[in-house]
């Protein structure tokens, strides 16, 4: 890849990122529901989709550093 996409998708793996901690903390308020089976549903997947953040972090962190160096 060329510099250039590298640094886009650094970019936006850092989006996502901060989208998938966001995305987790509103299905987690979001998606509970009265019943406790509904709620354990919502925290189950609120923690799910939060787990995806470190990812998309270090995907970022890395692209940016393959793309500092030329490609």
């Amino acid at each position: 890849m060329k510099p250039a996409q590298l640094k886009l998708f650094s970019n936006v793996c850092l989006v996502f990122g901060f989208a998938s901690i966001i995305g987790s903390i509103a299905i987690w308020f979001l998606a509970g529901g009265q019943a406790a089976d509904t709620q354990a549903h919502a925290e189950r997947f609120g923690i799910f989709v939060g787990l995806w953040a470190p990812t998309f972090f270090i995907l970022s962190n890395r692209c940016d550093r393959y793309a500092r160096k030329g490609g």
